[in-house]
């Protein structure tokens, strides 16, 4: 099976950009979590929960 490198090369741009994304989203995230779908080894969906909790005062 030979690999098309313009596929190849397309792949990767686009992981790398979702590695971006990714990275950005951890990065401005204080408490939460990032989840990251694959599907086909593809990242299809990255999803980022965040806990709020508000500050009372007594």
């Amino acid at each position: 099976m030979a690999i098309n490198p313009e596929r190849y090369d397309s792949k990767l741009a686009s992981q790398s950009e979702a590695v971006g994304q990714i990275l950005k989203m951890l990065d401005e995230i204080k408490f939460g979590s990032v989840e990251i779908i694959i599907h086909d080894s593809k990242i299809t969906q990255i999803e980022r929960r965040e806990k709020v909790r508000p500050v009372l005062q007594k």
